[in-house]
């Protein structure tokens, strides 16, 4: 094993450059709101030129490559759209074309989560070369997951390519730690239905905004209420939007609307924390107040639908479970400081791949999650590199 992660390093080195600019290639471009569809077409180029088996879009529009056709299925799974870039004026350099400053490499999507890709679909290539894949169905998955977490996988395993595998490593930034489960969530909307009337009239009115009030107050003062959980913490509960519905600013509206993000952590389910929310509502009000749970049914950029409830359930994968440990095994046999196995502060596409259908994950990448979504999104390119050792050699791990 000692030679063959010599090899690896080797070959990995060798192909640096490459790496590295694959990368930059990615980030560079925009891939918004779900719109994936370019990158994902850049990802194939990359497949294509080191071998691939199989490279395709999926029907939803989520890109995929495969190597070999053994028994054993294992998926690594990024996903490649981001969140925007919010006011330009905020960034003080392109958030694509990016900057390198120390070693780090800033832009939009290098941490979250860009920075896993080229590591996955150079490792796959290269255990491939060196025989570590033997016995093994290799995939990449490149997907979209910023606005409904777990969808596509989901469709991985229902519909296309209609297969459930053995195995998920999951690219979310982990600070090149092997993390093993995070928080579930719920999202749901308060809706209330008021009277309009002139603002010079008030009184006339019956003001939905003012309906909110107390079950605003109520959410900000219920989190010491939730539950807790020595892995995964303490249950979060916040007041995430807010939509008014009136003819006028100067109108009393008659419709007011805010949405809730509730992370549920072991010990809670999705119908008691949404009870929790209803029982904030004022006793003369619960007539014209209703607490709904939030349905995803958007199109992707192919026009592909697949409906689901916006309920993604904790998960944890126990600590001397064979993946988990496999995953440790790697980190020290490529070199990593030994470390913990972790957990994410936030949610990702594991709600689905561990949450929801039992299949064993982890995650495992470079970057910090504490620059998603920021202007200093950024990621190592040295992690970047070194994090392709790691997808290369797990697999083989996994048959001793």
């Amino acid at each position: 094993m000692n030679v063959k992660v010599q090899e690896l390093q080797a070959r990995v080195q060798a192909a640096e450059g490459d790496i590295i600019q694959f990368l930059r290639d990615i980030v560079a471009i925009p891939s918004m709101e779900s719109q994936i569809g370019e990158v994902g077409q850049r990802i194939a180029e990359e497949m294509h030129k080191l071998g691939y088996d199989e490279v395709r879009f999926d029907q939803m529009g989520n890109i995929f490559g495969r190597i070999g056709d053994g028994p054993k299925t294992i998926v690594m799974d990024s996903h490649i759209d981001t969140v925007g870039i919010g006011n330009p004026a905020d960034w003080e350099w392109d958030p694509f074309i990016g900057k390198v400053e120390d070693g780090v490499l800033f832009a939009r999507g290098a941490c979250d989560e860009k920075g896993s890709t080229p590591g996955m679909v150079y490792g796959l290539a290269i255990a491939r070369d060196l025989g570590l894949l033997d016995g093994w169905s290799a995939y990449y998955f490149g997907n979209m997951e910023e606005w409904c977490d777990g969808i596509a996988p989901n469709t991985f395993v229902e519909v296309d390519p209609g297969l459930r595998p053995d195995f998920v490593v999951i690219g979310e930034p982990t600070r090149m730690q092997v993390y093993r489960g995070h928080k579930g969530r719920v999202e749901m909307q308060v809706v209330a239905r008021g009277k309009s009337a002139h603002a010079a009239s008030n009184h006339l009115g019956d003001n939905a905004i003012y309906k909110l009030l107390p079950v605003i107050a109520g959410v900000r003062d219920l989190e010491p209420q939730l539950g807790d959980h020595e892995f995964l913490g303490h249950g979060k509960i916040t007041v995430s939007d807010m939509q008014v519905s009136t003819p006028s600013i100067n109108a009393v509206p008659d419709e007011a609307v805010i949405f809730i993000d509730r992370r549920l952590t072991f010990g809670e389910d999705k119908e008691a924390a949404i009870q929790q929310v209803r029982d904030l509502i004022a006793a003369a009000d619960r007539d014209k107040v209703v607490v709904e749970e939030l349905f995803y049914n958007e199109a992707s950029y192919t026009g592909f639908r697949f409906p689901v409830d916006k309920y993604f359930p904790a998960w944890a994968l126990e600590d001397q479970h064979p993946l988990v440990q496999a995953g440790q095994q790697t980190r020290s046999l490529i070199g990593l400081p030994e470390a913990p196995s972790g957990k994410w502060n936030f949610s990702t596409n594991g709600i689905y791949w561990m949450g929801k259908a039992g299949i064993p994950s982890i995650g495992f990448g470079p970057g910090d999650e504490v620059t998603a979504h920021t202007v200093n999104d950024s990621v190592p390119l040295a992690d970047v590199v070194k994090a392709t050792e790691f997808y290369a050699l797990l697999p083989s791990l996994l048959n001793s």
